[in-house]
């Protein structure tokens, strides 16, 4: 029975760069006798997104989660993806590494929660959706701890083109009487020796942190900035968010992740992760995602490692070459064939998704900017100020940003 092979035009997930891959343009009726024959993909016209992308942030959030920072926490869970889109708007499209660092003190339910740097920021951001203000009353807190933390259990790359950088983010100074623990100058130094710029962002104005914050920045070569205690981030809400937020859900459901049974159950972790984000967060903040995932950088979140869909387009693996084992239940029950269809399908629908998607994440952008223009506190906010600190202090490692102002 004859097959009809033909090349199809799909963008990728990016929307940068077209490329051309075989796939089977009609399907036989019957399940053919013989294995499909294996056909090369054709060269992209344009180089690959990884090729492309030899720069990284790595940026670790320390957090101060006690009682007094609830405007601020929800601040960052209304915002990080926003946050993340402007540091992954540099020319070069620089691949972004988050993690964070939750601080109270000693005598709360925790002293530090540790999330390591990943590119995979839906996981990440599920750590930070539990993040919840309780604790303290006693001004000082374990910064000295969140700091030593940061600077040692996360897997700092020693890339010389990567940009590392930590933000320190709290209302309270660090306490500076536990002897059995490094203090932030000495900190400081060993963030120095791994090439780690700490930059301090307080909230509120109590008295005391002023210094220490300046102190530790100015020790670091960091920047120093103070916001409002409810955070100060820009919060627009436009006219597309909502179909935005519909059509996220449904290009999140196209992706089949694939692999051993821990790759598996990582996967499905990450899935579980962004489908209680779509639930949870309101439509402006799965926007702010979407426009995050739609960017260069973005596919390593959306897609990352071990995307099916993803993986047979650009031809890093075949779909019967893949054991049977290492599918999800609902591709290994499929016959041979129906596995075909399943993932054409899934490419045909997240290419129409993605189209979309890219015109309506333009036009809430144009909407923003428009908004922005009547508005005299973007200057100030704490989504601006840090993308006006990346975007000075990532120079020194060839990172250039066009934009003036944040993304929000």
């Amino acid at each position: 029975m004859k097959q009809l092979i033909a090349a199809v035009t799909i963008t990728a997930i990016t929307g940068a760069g077209i490329y051309y891959y075989p796939s089977i343009s009609g399907l036989p009726k019957r399940l053919p006798i013989t294995k499909p024959p294996v056909v090369k993909p054709l060269t992209p016209l344009v180089e690959s997104t990884q090729q492309l992308q030899h720069n990284q942030i790595e940026v670790a959030f320390v957090l101060d989660t006690t009682g007094s920072m609830s405007g601020l926490i929800q601040a960052a869970k209304d915002n990080i993806w926003s946050i993340a889109s402007s540091m992954a708007s540099a020319e070069s499209a620089p691949i972004v590494k988050m993690g964070l660092v939750a601080y109270r003190d000693r005598g709360d339910e925790y002293v530090t929660k540790v999330s390591d740097l990943s590119d995979d920021l839906d996981t990440n951001y599920g750590e930070l959706m539990q993040y919840r203000a309780a604790g303290g009353g006693d001004a000082p807190e374990s910064v000295n701890k969140a700091l030593y933390d940061a600077v040692t259990k996360m897997s700092w790359s020693q890339s010389e083109n990567s940009y590392k950088v930590i933000f320190l983010v709290g209302d309270a100074p660090p306490k500076m009487n536990y002897k059995d623990e490094l203090q932030y100058p000495e900190i400081v130094e060993l963030a120095k020796s791994k090439g780690i710029i700490i930059n301090t962002i307080q909230c509120g104005q109590q008295s005391g942190t002023k210094a220490s914050w300046k102190d530790i920045a100015t020790l670091s070569q960091g920047s120093y900035f103070q916001v409002e205690q409810s955070g100060g981030a820009v919060a627009v809400i436009t006219p597309f968010d909502k179909k935005i937020a519909a059509l996220t859900k449904e290009l999140d459901d196209t992706r089949i992740f694939y692999g051993s049974a821990k790759v598996l159950r990582e996967k499905e972790g990450k899935k579980a992760a962004a489908d209680r984000f779509n639930r949870a967060a309101s439509p402006a903040s799965v926007a702010r995602k979407a426009e995050f995932n739609l960017s260069k950088s973005g596919k390593r979140n959306f897609s990352g490692d071990n995307e099916l869909v993803a993986d047979l387009e650009s031809g890093k693996v075949q779909l019967d070459d893949i054991p049977a084992a290492e599918l999800p239940k609902e591709v290994r029950k499929l016959e041979p064939i129906l596995r075909h269809k399943l993932i054409k399908d899934k490419s045909q629908k997240r290419k129409k998704l993605v189209q979309k998607l890219t015109k309506l994440t333009e036009q809430r952008s144009v909407f923003i900017k428009e908004e922005m223009s009547k508005r005299d506190d973007a200057e100030r906010s704490l989504d601006n100020q840090i993308y006006q600190t990346v975007k000075s202090q990532a120079a020194a490692k060839g990172l250039s940003y066009k934009d003036e102002s944040a993304k929000y």
